[in-house]
């Protein structure tokens, strides 16, 4: 009896199991896809108002002759670099640092390209007496507006507010086995049927699969992942985000082509009009 493929083993994962592979903790982050995909990369600091966030990396750098502008929220590899990133969990001052970053972009004509990975906001008591939903709503608005053509990328988590503030782009692209969602499996299970141990159901009833965000319209493309990747090969590592970095590059590229042929006032519209659809049910009479 012949072996599954690689692609029949993929099928037969669920939801939570994509979920699993989304908070995979040796899955390739931002600053790991940054340098495969980007050169002359430079990080900005700073919302010029409170401080620095270090679970949002924001600067400028090139991709082919291009040079775009570019925003990742950043998880950590060990205890240490996950605390300093504060498990890429953005505050305020992080989401006021990326809207900085957006205007400088708009001002100098340079595509934004931003790449979520949180399971959300950061829900700490100075984070809300910083701001933090005002914060996320203004990024949203402005987002909404940007001239420049703008490309979002989920790489693994996708969380509620906290990725959405980064996430309104004329595409919405999303890797393969990461999740986009308004919560975590687990707190939809705490609050529908008050049991943890309900998650595996909560993520199928979410629908916050690549696959299933395709076939809602609320996202423009699912990136395929190296077969070396899903397989997590510890030997192969390096090698394995370098093909995944190829692959989200040449994607990348596709679209910005795809994107500088139109004009601003038709890409205005049809982002308008992308984010309008979301969430509009038609019913039939039968």
């Amino acid at each position: 009896m012949a072996e599954p493929s690689m692609k029949e083993e993929k099928d037969k994962l669920d939801a939570f199991d994509r979920v699993k592979l989304a908070r995979h903790p040796d899955r390739p982050y931002a600053l790991d896809l940054f340098t495969g995909i980007f050169e002359d990369f430079v990080e900005i600091h700073g919302d010029r108002r409170y401080a620095d966030d270090a679970a949002l990396v924001c600067g400028f750098a090139r991709i082919g002759d291009r040079e775009v502008a570019v925003i990742g929220q950043q998880k950590g590899r060990d205890t240490n670099q996950r605390r300093f990133r504060n498990f890429g969990m953005p505050k305020p001052e992080g989401y006021r640092k990326a809207l900085r970053l957006m205007k400088l972009a708009e001002k100098f004509g340079r595509p934004l390209l931003t790449f979520v990975d949180t399971p959300g906001a950061y829900p700490g008591i100075d984070a809300e007496e910083r701001g933090q939903a005002e914060a996320i709503a203004y990024n949203l608005k402005e987002m909404s507006r940007l001239k420049v053509p703008t490309i979002v990328v989920v790489l693994g988590e996708g969380g509620s507010g906290g990725a959405l503030a980064i996430g309104i782009g004329d595409r919405v692209l999303m890797m393969e086995n990461s999740i986009y969602s308004v919560i975590s499996p687990e707190g939809c299970a705490a609050i529908l049927w008050k049991d943890a141990a309900e998650s595996e159901r909560a993520a199928k009833s979410l629908k916050l699969t690549a696959s299933d965000l395709a076939k809602l319209d609320v996202i423009d493309g699912i990136i395929e992942e190296a077969e070396e990747w899903y397989a997590s090969s510890d030997e192969d590592e390096e090698d394995e985000t370098d093909l995944v970095s190829e692959n989200l590059r040449r994607v990348l590229i596709r679209n910005l082509d795809e994107l500088e042929s139109m004009s601003i006032e038709s890409r205005l519209e049809a982002r308008r009009q992308k984010f309008r659809n979301m969430g509009k049910w038609v019913t039939s009479e039968s």
